[in-house]
């Protein structure tokens, strides 16, 4: 994002009230209405809904910088996630009715907004294609690959990723043992290492070309 949109939108949030919360901290409860719009600029807060079987499902994850959740401070979509803090965050919350002017006093910020909006659509189009019509080996892929476009960073060539095999599940929306599974043909055909929590990949084009043929 351009530095002086960056500048604009710290110098309106920063107005406002100043929130730490430590991992694991909710933010948001179901079902409860937000007291204002979040403006993260430190840490990550995944947004995520408890199926009937009890399972976590992950619907995003929010890294800086980012604001949330805009559907309800937009729409007045009631709130029917869980926001929780997945690292130690250091965050802002203005009054939704001062964001929304600011959004449209600001076309460069509701650009921006818009152009997030719609990456984050396309990830959700493409799950659902595989879920429709791949396997669990091609979603685990496709998971994969969203996460180290979004998470990734780069270490001697290779993308590394911290995620444990419990968040690929929750994010993929599929069992334990399905990920447990897909990961051991992965690292027979050497697309890639994990240990610690640390999912590394050597070859990135070598996981794109896997997903393509697994369709």
């Amino acid at each position: 994002m351009d530095e002086t949109i960056l500048k604009n939108i710290d110098t309106f949030f920063t107005q406002y009230y100043h929130q730490t919360y430590k991992k694991g901290e909710i933010l948001i409860r179901v079902d409860e209405s937000p007291l204002g719009v979040y403006y993260l600029k430190e840490g990550y807060v995944k947004q995520y809904a408890i199926s009937k079987k009890g399972e976590e499902v992950v619907i995003n994850i929010f890294k800086p910088i980012a604001f949330f959740p805009m559907s309800w401070a937009i729409n007045h979509t009631p709130n029917a996630y869980f926001y929780e803090a997945m690292t130690d965050l250091s965050l802002w919350r203005a009054p939704r009715d001062a964001v929304i002017t600011f959004i449209k006093s600001n076309p460069d910020v509701l650009y921006g907004l818009v152009s997030r909006v719609y990456k984050g659509v396309d990830g959700v189009f493409m799950r659902m294609v595989h879920l429709m019509s791949g396997s669990g080996y091609s979603r685990l892929l496709l998971e994969l690959i969203i996460q180290s476009k979004r998470f990734g960073t780069q270490s001697k060539g290779a993308v590394e990723i911290t995620i444990s095999e419990k968040d690929l599940a929750a994010q993929s929306g599929m069992t334990s043992e399905t990920i447990s599974r897909a990961m051991r043909i992965l690292k027979d055909k050497h697309l890639l290492t994990y240990r610690k929590s640390v999912l590394r990949i050597p070859d990135f084009k070598k996981l794109e070309k896997e997903l393509a043929e697994a369709l």
